[in-house]
């Protein structure tokens, strides 16, 4: 993993939160592969805080009945 900027480890950090504490109200309904979250990680990693943040929210954004499902990787 690159070195990632303190923005950048905040919002892993609350991804990381969301996948210990919360996640398991929701367990077994992710449309797409990788999960939102992981996206959200690896995003953030590859592209930094503000950029992969803004991708994360709009992989979100399209989990829906209407927004697709199956592999959908980190641009």
């Amino acid at each position: 993993m690159p070195s990632v900027g303190l923005p950048a480890r905040a919002c892993i950090g609350g991804i990381h939160f969301y996948q210990r504490r919360i996640a398991w109200l929701t367990r077994g309904w992710c449309r797409f592969q990788p999960s939102c979250s992981v996206y959200g990680v690896e995003a953030i990693e590859r592209h930094g805080a503000v950029r992969g943040s803004w991708l994360a929210a709009c992989r979100i954004a399209r989990c829906n009945p209407w927004g697709g499902c199956g592999h959908d990787p980190v641009p």
